[in-house]
């Protein structure tokens, strides 16, 4: 009588079970009692009580919230577009004209400084800043008076008509050497047959780049915006350091307002309404990028 033959048991789901703990503890259950709490009226201490959308009526008429929300778009333009715009130009120079004429070393090192800021601490980060714009003794109005600019010296930091242009600044280069690094990758999968087709027909550089490079890119132009998006309407740390929010609330960000209403106001209902809000809010934006993502992709 032969030996019954057994099926090998299917031991993947297994592999799975410490993700899966692992999502349901940092993000799903934090997120749950997150919305939970944003119905109720709370201080932190206590029992909370029942508010319904209270909260969320609130958050509709709140001015500081929208004004927050047009800080988070500025930074949207700072850390998304900008350097996306600068991390194509920059790639292409690197991988076009650095690593033919210098060869791949050069253009790898010049890489991994753009990227440096990316792995760089932000809160020593935005130390360093604050040092470099500081009003006094800083060193970008050390550097104007010695060249004789003094007069362009700014309280960069200090002032409400122009403090959020310096944190806005200061993320251009936080944010940049992501794009650099992405590009630099697409660009290693362009067909250089196509450039050359180019080139003999008596294109110039940046018409190669407009109608050849740039095409083929659109993958990798899709994922640098939509997490340099991400990123952007979730910062926190770099205005935390920087500014606080100030002065006049003049960079406050929706991710600090609500942190500041949780914490230092003790509305912990309200900050959880307004954390909750820019969950689904970074959700909702994701799901549409990916889809536009998914439907560019199939297209091609």
């Amino acid at each position: 009588m032969t030996a019954r033959r057994h099926r090998p048991v299917n031991t993947y789901p297994l592999y799975l079970v410490p993700g899966a703990i692992a999502l349901l503890a940092v993000i799903v259950c934090p997120f749950a009692l997150n919305v939970w709490y944003s119905l109720t009226r709370w201080q932190g201490v206590g029992s909370p009580h029942w508010a319904g959308l209270a909260n969320y009526r609130q958050l509709v008429r709140d001015t500081q919230f929208w004004q927050s929300f047009q800080h988070s778009l500025a930074m949207v333009v700072a850390m998304a577009v900008v350097p996306t715009v600068i991390g194509l130009v920059v790639a292409a120079a690197l991988f076009d004209f650095v690593a033919k004429h210098f060869g791949s070393k050069p253009a790898a090192v010049l890489r991994a400084c753009f990227y440096l800021p990316q792995v760089l601490p932000i809160t020593v980060a935005g130390i360093v800043w604050s040092w470099i714009l500081a009003p006094e003794d800083g060193s970008l109005n050390s550097l104007l008076k010695a060249v004789g600019l003094g007069g362009l010296r700014q309280d960069w930091l200090g002032d409400p008509n122009i403090a959020l242009y310096s944190v806005m600044a200061v993320m251009v280069w936080v944010q940049l050497g992501f794009p650099v690094v992405i590009f630099m990758s697409g660009l290693q999968r362009v067909d250089p047959a196509l450039h050359e087709a180019a080139e003999l027909d008596g294109a110039s550089w940046w018409q190669r780049f407009w109608h050849v490079t740039l095409p083929q890119l659109r993958p990798e132009i899709h994922v640098v915006l939509l997490w340099c998006t991400i990123a952007a309407l979730k910062v926190f740390g770099a205005v935390y350091v920087l500014t606080k929010g100030g002065p006049a609330d003049a960079t406050e960000v929706p991710s600090y307002f609500s942190f500041s209403t949780f914490f230092e106001k003790t509305q912990v209902g309200y900050g959880s309404a307004i954390a909750t809000v820019m969950t689904l809010l970074i959700l909702a934006l994701t799901v549409v990028g990916l889809g536009f993502q998914t439907r560019a992709e199939d297209a091609r």
